[in-house]
């Protein structure tokens, strides 16, 4: 057995000298062990090390500074995971797998699947679900946790070295996003918690990823992981904690998925994050907003703070939201990949009335991020002397009023006034601002992002009754500044 000690004490010498050579450390080591066995040692004490792997083999230090930005915009699914993803379903039923029993198969398991969702129904996931899966959501999950983690970066809170969570990990979407949003210079210790056959398809897709993104698979739930199951107190299955919890649409299918999220708040390291995102649609993006409001409520699990980072911010902190929360970002869509297109042009004449069924390319998702730390995607609150709280809209009706709001939606409309859904944190009825007639005073409404602050200074209070619904006119009385992206 190799003498790790010695290893490490023998790479935290030469770190600051030359590259660490696995050979050269192998002439120190007591019995000259083989430098093949220094370099999987190496390998797998690199992230405590804060080492990564270059090409050539040797190890050379992580830079100190945080993750910068990567200007996240994907067109497409890049062609390696395509590949992966063909490749398993050549090997499972040949290379007209998207034809035949086999395509119709496929074709029903991912209708079975969107209806279940749409209903809430149990998802059972056997290989052939697993599958299909694949083919119809890999391409926008790899998509949208990049913009996600987009509300970390912007303020330097994602490390070049990452302990990752990847709770219901799934196939794969997710943890492919994470690895490619990251620079070639991270080291990430990933860890996922997937107990369905989805793992077959999970553990082909994690061999594309880099030599510095260290994969480890639990075939386990997330209850089990996180200690949750037989009443017992949270405990990680992991010694150490994590850095980054991931959510990937998988909150809707827990039995209880506040004490999951709650007991992940608990697993997370002091300035760690936890990062759930859910589909746009309004069962899951409402459920996942429920579930983002009991744990702040109750603390972590067993109660370990637990605050929200973005995107609803709660602008008076006093103050407790109950309104519905259906509140969604949107991404430009991704091109169609090779094998959506097979599936879908296979399908047999009269088998589907609805050509791109079985397409599935729109980036659209619900997302919450809370951290244990306190800290908040932008710092900004909202004053009684300049403004009026949303919970007391109905008093205000057909008055003018200032609001500081944040910007929930892009424009909901169908080419008529812009429509924006908006909240401060203190409503309990759905807010919308419209704007009737923009002007350069108020054109920061519709230059704001998702996720942005807003003053909206005179604007009028109407009360939509079809929409049963709070609508701010924004028109040429009225004023929008940006506060904060």
């Amino acid at each position: 057995m190799i003498d790790r000690t010695a290893v490490r004490n023998n790479a935290n010498y030469l770190r600051n000298v030359r590259p660490i050579d696995p050979e050269e450390i192998a002439e120190y080591i007591e019995g000259t062990p083989h430098p093949a066995v220094v370099r999987e040692t190496l390998r797998e004490e690199a992230f405590d090390l804060r080492l990564r792997e270059r090409e050539d083999g040797a190890f050379v230090p992580v830079e100190e500074a945080p993750v910068d930005p990567p200007g996240w915009a994907p067109e497409s699914l890049p062609d390696e995971y395509s590949f992966a993803l063909e490749d398993l379903l050549v090997r499972e039923y040949g290379a007209n797998w998207h034809r035949g029993e086999s395509g119709a198969e496929l074709r029903e398991r991912v209708r079975r699947m969107k209806t279940d969702y749409l209903y809430e129904n149990e998802v059972e996931y056997d290989r052939v679900a697993a599958l299909g899966y694949a083919v119809y959501h890999l391409p926008a999950y790899y998509a949208t946790v990049g913009y996600v983690l987009d509300d970390l970066t912007e303020n330097g809170l994602l490390d070049r070295t990452l302990r990752v969570l990847d709770v219901g990990a799934g196939v794969g979407g997710p943890a492919l996003g994470l690895h490619d949003y990251l620079p070639d210079d991270a080291v990430v210790d990933y860890h996922a918690v997937e107990p369905s056959a989805a793992t077959e398809v999970l553990d082909r897709l994690l061999e594309e990823t880099g030599r510095n993104f260290r994969a480890t698979v639990h075939e386990t739930t997330a209850e089990s992981f996180l200690g949750l199951e037989g009443g017992e107190e949270p405990a990680p299955a992991t010694d150490e904690p994590f850095d980054l919890v991931l959510f990937g649409n998988v909150l809707s299918e827990l039995a209880d998925p506040a004490a999951v999220a709650g007991a992940a708040v608990d697993a997370l390291a002091p300035e760690g994050s936890v990062v759930a995102f859910a589909p746009a649609d309004r069962n899951t993006a409402t459920g996942l907003r429920r579930v983002e409001r009991e744990v702040v409520a109750s603390g972590g699990h067993p109660g370990r703070d637990a605050e929200i980072y973005s995107p609803a911010l709660r602008l008076w902190p006093d103050a407790v939201p109950t309104d519905p929360g259906w509140s969604f970002d949107v991404a430009p869509d991704l091109a169609v990949p090779p094998f959506q297109r097979r599936l879908d042009e296979a399908a047999a004449r009269g088998e589907t009335d609805e050509p791109g069924e079985f397409v599935n390319v729109d980036v659209q998702f619900a997302y919450s991020i809370l951290r244990p730390d306190g800290r908040r995607r932008v710092d900004v609150e909202a004053s009684a002397e300049r403004c009026a709280r949303m919970a007391e809209s109905e008093r205000h009706v057909t008055d003018r009023v200032n609001l500081l709001a944040v910007k929930l939606s892009h424009d909901l409309s169908e080419g008529d006034n812009a429509v924006y859904r908006v909240g401060d944190g203190s409503q309990a009825t759905d807010h919308y601002l419209v704007c009737t007639r923009e002007t350069a005073l108020n054109r920061d409404l519709r230059e704001a992002g998702y996720g942005s602050v807003v003053f909206v200074e005179n604007g009028l209070v109407l009360w939509n009754e079809d929409e049963g619904a709070y609508n701010v006119v924004v028109d040429d009385e009225t004023v929008v500044d940006l506060v904060a992206r």
